[in-house]
């Protein structure tokens, strides 16, 4: 299918210009004001907006070990059709990519069926287990960072020991902050809606506080510190305060942390994620902390389960959401169309921001072009993930994908 895109608006250098481009036999390019439309072989289109291919730097892939939830070729399928040209995989695999050979299984499906680049984590201890050190320097070339996502690293020590070797190594610890004695069986948010609905609540320290350890080690070490999916105003203010002192820290917040609170809850699995959803005020700070430039940049965290484990309610089911076919249309819907950020933001929170930290290469030949007059219905039945759990389902949203492009060509 041949599509010509007339006036339309393109990223460039920080702001958007009109422009014409042309998809044709799946490749991309912009053209010249001249080309006559009228003799155009195919389909035209108009007023569509072409935006540098977003980078996830937290999409859980689940290969190797938990292929029933997700595979590498439907992660990176789902990841093209949300508009990404890079994801970065977390590590919580099996076997985990605690050494060169495990990570080394991994590396060769990600080479055999990604549908668009993929860059592996490897783990901060083996096995994440949070007690010894893993092969970090054997690794070091193949990983784009170092993190035991899923886990919160418990050990001073060991944390301490981590920050050391990848500050020698030149590279990011990517955090899970997330202190185990003080979850006490919660699995939502420690509010109101816990305590109207007979639920175990998660406190917000559980996460500030290994946030506020990270960043004392962070300053004493020198290291290059990230910290994933902060969701409490605790965390941002921290953040906030560690950025004004120099200290090497970025971060990274998730759409439904921007949306959503803990009020919106329903008994549904498809609700249950960690961290959890938390109150308005949270929410509220997390706004102003990608508006200020405390929060860098928006992943997705996305995260699949098969369908038995995310049946169970919230009590039963098991912790993640799927994120990455739903971002974009979400957060422009819900952000730039109610007026909170601009779309320029919204590009540089989804795609300059991650790859400016994480030393991912911003192509020239990489963009996602997108429909953003269209509404639309986010169906989970059509997604390309193998995860159907989202709490967007049957949200009407605007923008339609109408083409993601790596290497010049529609993947």
């Amino acid at each position: 299918m041949n599509v010509f895109i007339k006036n339309s608006k393109i990223y460039r250098d920080g702001k958007f210009v009109i422009c014409n481009a042309e998809l044709r036999d799946n490749y991309f390019q912009i053209v010249d004001e001249s080309v006559n439309v009228d003799t155009f072989d195919g389909i035209v289109i108009s007023d569509c907006v072409i935006i540098p291919g977003f980078c996830d730097v937290h999409v859980h892939l689940r290969e190797p070990g938990f292929s029933y939830k997700e595979t590498i070729a439907t992660g990176t399928a789902a990841a093209a059709k949300g508009g990404y040209t890079a994801v970065c995989s977390m590590p919580n695999l099996k076997p985990a990519p605690d050494s060169v050979e495990n990570l080394a299984i991994q590396r060769d499906i990600i080479a055999k069926t990604a549908r668009i680049p993929v860059y592996p984590y490897g783990t901060i201890t083996v096995g994440e287990a949070g007690e010894t050190l893993s092969d970090m320097d054997g690794m070091a070339k193949d990983v784009i960072a170092f993190s035991d996502d899923g886990k919160g690293v418990q050990s001073d020590g060991m944390m301490e020991q981590a920050m050391i070797k990848a500050k020698s190594l030149g590279k990011i610890i990517a955090a899970h902050c997330e202190v185990n004695d003080l979850l006490k069986g919660g699995y939502i948010h420690d509010g109101e809606y816990a305590r109207l609905h007979g639920h175990k609540g998660i406190c917000s320290e559980s996460e500030w506080g290994q946030i506020e350890r990270d960043i004392r080690l962070a300053e004493k070490t020198g290291v290059k510190y990230h910290v994933c999916h902060i969701s409490t105003k605790e965390s941002v203010e921290l953040i906030r305060q560690a950025k004004a002192r120099g200290v090497d820290i970025t971060c990274e917040t998730g759409p439904h942390y921007l949306t959503m609170n803990d009020m919106m809850l329903k008994e549904e699995g498809r609700y249950k994620m960690n961290p959890p959803l938390r109150s308005d005020e949270d929410r509220l700070a997390l706004i102003e902390g990608i508006k200020d430039g405390t929060i860098d940049m928006i992943a997705t965290d996305h995260a699949p389960h098969s369908h038995a484990e995310k049946s169970k309610g919230l009590a039963g089911s098991a912790m993640g959401i799927v994120g990455l076919e739903t971002a974009f249309p979400i957060l422009y819907t819900k952000l730039v169309m109610e007026g909170i950020i601009t779309l320029e933001k919204l590009v540089e929170l989804m795609a300059i921001n991650p790859r400016k930290r994480f030393g991912i290469e911003q192509r020239a030949d990489e963009w996602c072009i997108w429909d953003l007059k269209n509404k639309n219905i986010i169906d989970s039945a059509c997604f390309a993930s193998m995860g159907r759990a989202t709490p967007f389902d049957g949200e009407e949203v605007h923008g339609k994908l109408i083409a993601t492009i790596y290497g010049g060509k529609a993947v």
